[in-house]
């Protein structure tokens, strides 16, 4: 979710759900090493509880990056083992460190003897196209020896070579039942399953298998689907909440951003699945999306678009 999942986001979506846990997109131990730490991990006191993904293999490097999570305020740290994209194999890590379990436990160990955060570890099931359970069994079972507890798992292989990332999210075969395998195998551990989920049923009939859930492109390009979860999977009393009112936090928001240096179309580009399924959904969003209208200040673009969706859903 590098690119999408940024703080403007993660304040979007934390209108829609209060209490499902969001995640970071993936920060780099070399960013946070040599970069600007406070453009990569300042995030909004509403985004709580919020995770900070990161990538890496070097388990000092690491460590000092969890120290940070902890310093800034994150309420979890995960190492990212999934990823299969070229550049963060010429980076070392990714889903390419599935291939080397202890070092991946040795991250891990760092880390935890680093901070009193969680430590969790996303990955796949495994790599390229061999299909074998033992494989992701043994991973799971050497890092948590390091004290991982919780495991995030993409029910799909990684294919390092010859394929896209967004290829790597669609041609290696789902494969549920291993995931499921997994938590019967590792009942003392928090396994959560993600990959391909779409709808609140699909949820529920993986929660019989599994802790936990982690919708990533769904919740980003129908970002609805998140409105009822708090009463659904968390037991909150439930609220009726409205996309307009949802809107009209944003456009307050944009204004904040505005004030802070920021243009507002950083924030907008989040919004535009906010009405995906009502009619005049395709013209609230060209008007969002227009260039022309960025100098605009914001509650000037949302009456517009408003007023075009009225008009489209008449």
């Amino acid at each position: 979710m590098m690119d999408w999942t940024d703080r403007h986001c993660r304040f979007f979506h934390r209108l829609l759900t209060k209490r499902t846990r969001l995640y970071t997109e993936m920060v780099t131990s070399g960013a946070l090493m040599h970069g600007n730490v406070p453009r990569h991990l300042d995030f909004n006191a509403e985004e709580h509880p919020l995770a900070l993904q990161l990538g890496g293999s070097e388990p000092a490097q690491l460590a000092h990056c969890a120290r940070l999570a902890q310093q800034w305020g994150y309420d979890e740290v995960n190492l990212n083992c999934g990823c299969p994209s070229e550049r963060v194999q010429r980076g070392a890590f990714g889903a390419c460190l599935m291939n080397e379990p202890q070092l991946v436990a040795d991250c891990v160990k760092a880390m935890r003897d680093a901070v009193t955060l969680p430590v969790t570890v996303k990955h796949r099931i495994g790599v390229d196209k061999t299909e074998n359970y033992g494989f992701v069994r043994d991973f799971v079972g050497t890092v948590a020896q390091a004290g991982c507890e919780v495991f995030i798992v993409h029910a799909r292989n990684a294919w390092l070579k010859g394929i896209s990332p967004k290829e790597n999210r669609e041609l290696p075969p789902l494969r549920y039942e291993t995931v499921h395998r997994l938590k019967r195998e590792f009942p003392q551990l928090t396994i959560v399953l993600n990959g391909g989920l779409k709808t609140n049923a699909q949820i529920t009939e993986q929660l019989a298998h599994v802790d936990g859930v982690m919708l990533g492109r769904e919740a980003y390009q129908q970002p609805w689907v998140m409105a009822d979860w708090d009463a659904r999977f968390f037991g909150a009393t439930p609220v009726q909440r409205d996309r307009d009112n949802i809107e009209a936090k944003m456009v307050a928001y944009m204004q904040r951003t505005v004030e802070g240096g920021e243009p507002w179309s950083h924030v907008s580009r989040h919004l535009l699945g906010l009405r995906n399924g009502q009619a005049g959904a395709r013209r609230w969003r060209q008007v969002w999306s227009d260039h022309h209208l960025k100098s605009a200040p914001p509650a000037t673009v949302a009456a517009h678009a408003s007023a075009v969706f009225s008009a489209e859903a008449a």
